[in-house]
């Protein structure tokens, strides 16, 4: 159940029409995300932070659950090599991609 991946997953192909590039970022393992990725039919990469040297330099907020660090829900929509938008925090989590794709239509770039 990871519902905003199936969320982004789902609404991949409105994404890439709108000329987004769309990444996971995870802190697990890659031989956990390379599963997930499969098990979910993903058509987007999930990036590893599994070290957390992105989070750190970003500062991204993160919790621990069972004694693992993970990253919260956040999305960053970046043009250019800058963070142009940040949604956080991503609630429901259903909705994000229904809410990235509505800021990308309010927010488009000319061609």
């Amino acid at each position: 159940m990871v519902p905003g991946a199936r969320g982004f997953r789902d609404r991949h192909q409105e994404l890439l029409q709108l000329k987004a590039a769309v990444f996971g970022l995870s802190a697990q393992t890659t031989e956990y995300q390379l599963e997930m990725a499969g098990r979910l039919h993903l058509p987007f990469e999930i990036l590893s932070d599994a070290e957390f040297k992105l989070c750190a330099a970003l500062r991204l907020p993160t919790f621990e659950v069972d004694g693992m660090r993970l990253l919260k829900r956040l999305t960053l929509i970046v043009r250019g090599g800058q963070i142009e938008h940040v949604l956080y925090p991503v609630f429901p989590p259903n909705e994000s991609a229904d809410q990235v794709l509505r800021w990308l239509r309010s927010n488009s770039v000319p061609n």
